[in-house]
């Protein structure tokens, strides 16, 4: 399958006008606009990270936030991870709303203790006497070129610690409503952001700010198709969508489900599409053993065994180190292995 060429007239579609309440996003102004939000709503929101302040974090995120907030509310941290987390538990506890930045996800493991050890278990084993409400943000996933640690996927090793959400957003309007959630919420949660697709002009999109939003742990279909199901969340989304698009224009109708959150998963979406579609593929960038997608397979043979048509295909990174960034182009999922593994589920 090849994908279709641009419309000619897509640049002539006129629109109604928007809105006062609408702004056309990336999801990097999204996600600085959410933050901003929330901190306007509540004075107990604080954020923590390595050069959030002045700078305005290295993908600027946090840009214009300091010097509007001022530097008691946007803290700029020594290079500490462990610091910021355990930093951020002791303000939880103690009636504030923290929200960290990890500058890239391969650094944030001198904190998994911290997380792991004490964030993920503290409402429990106080019996909920103790709400611990802290943000991590996360960009993560590669696709920018990156020299090590700075492109990888860990979500599938938060997404296993009891205790702890996760979410990944994928567009701008789930970046600005999820991580006003995020915050809100008294669950301590870690918030994926898909960094290649930051300030991605292709993804910009209306964000009504005076809507009413979905429910933070739920799962969504984006496209509704017939032939098969893709699966994915955060940076694959595009990738889903792309061959969705793709496998249209030769008359195959693909059904793509956005997960939004990976724990708590929502998978009843995923299971009534599924048996209607009869046939599924899961895509991620993250190497698919012991994975988010290892858990989708096992699930939807479980509970749709008899509706299926072919066995759950996925589509991942490679169970390798995440390769020089010369090479990343052939380890991350793309439009031409989606589409391959399509072809191999509808020939089964």
């Amino acid at each position: 399958m090849a994908a279709p060429a641009k419309s000619a007239n897509s640049a002539t579609v006129n629109h109604p006008e928007a809105p006062s309440s609408v702004q056309n996003l990336t999801i990097g102004k999204a996600l600085n606009l959410g933050l901003r939000k929330a901190m306007e709503e509540d004075d107990k929101v604080i954020l923590l990270g390595e050069d959030i302040g002045k700078l305005g974090g290295v993908f600027r995120i946090t840009d214009g936030l300091q010097k509007d907030f001022g530097e008691q509310r946007v803290l700029d941290t020594p290079l500490a991870e462990s610091g910021i987390v355990g930093t951020a538990i002791g303000l939880a506890v103690r009636g504030f709303r923290p929200v960290c930045e990890i500058q890239f996800e391969g650094f944030i493991f001198p904190g998994f203790d911290q997380i792991n050890s004490q964030l993920a278990k503290l409402h429990y084993r106080t019996q909920g006497e103790v709400k611990v409400p802290v943000v991590i943000r996360v960009p993560y996933g590669g696709g920018i070129g990156a020299v090590e640690h700075h492109s990888e996927s860990p979500e599938s090793l938060f997404a296993h610690l009891a205790g702890l959400k996760v979410v990944s957003c994928a567009n701008p309007v789930d970046a600005y409503w999820m991580i006003q959630q995020a915050i809100k919420s008294d669950d301590p949660i870690l918030f994926f952001e898909p960094k290649k697709l930051y300030h991605s002009g292709a993804l910009k999109a209306p964000v009504d700010t005076a809507a009413t939003p979905e429910p933070l742990h739920k799962s969504r279909v984006i496209k509704q198709g017939t032939a098969a199901t893709l699966v994915g969340y955060g940076p694959s989304i595009k990738v889903c969508l792309d061959a969705a698009t793709a496998a249209s224009s030769e008359g195959t109708e693909l059904e793509v489900i956005d997960l939004r959150t990976l724990s708590p998963l929502d998978l009843a979406p995923v299971f009534e599409s599924v048996r209607r579609t009869g046939r599924l593929i899961a895509v991620s960038e993250a190497q698919s053993e012991s994975s988010i997608t290892s858990e989708i397979v096992a699930r939807v043979q479980q509970e749709c065994f008899y509706s299926l048509e072919a066995p759950v295909l996925r589509v991942t990174g490679f169970d390798t180190p995440y390769p020089p960034a010369k090479l990343e182009e052939h380890y991350l999922p793309d439009l031409d292995r989606v589409l391959h593994a399509v072809d191999r589920t509808l020939d089964w």
